[in-house]
């Protein structure tokens, strides 16, 4: 799926984008609708922009 979306004055994407299901915890999902009902962005829009983040700074998992 094509999507075209916006966000604030500094972000203009076109991307190809991927659907995905994934299990997380309840307290994951309410901190992410929480940022969503304070930045009026949607909360699957901040999830990708925090994997994103993750992905550019090439950070890794501290798996013990």
């Amino acid at each position: 799926m094509l999507t075209y979306y916006k966000l604030g004055p500094y972000v203009l994407e076109l991307k190809l984008r991927r659907r995905v299901t994934m299990n997380t915890d309840g307290e994951n999902i309410d901190y992410f609708k929480a940022e969503a009902a304070r930045t009026d962005v949607p909360y699957q829009v901040i999830i990708n922009m925090y994997l994103t983040e993750f992905r550019m700074q090439k950070r890794h998992l501290a798996v013990a």
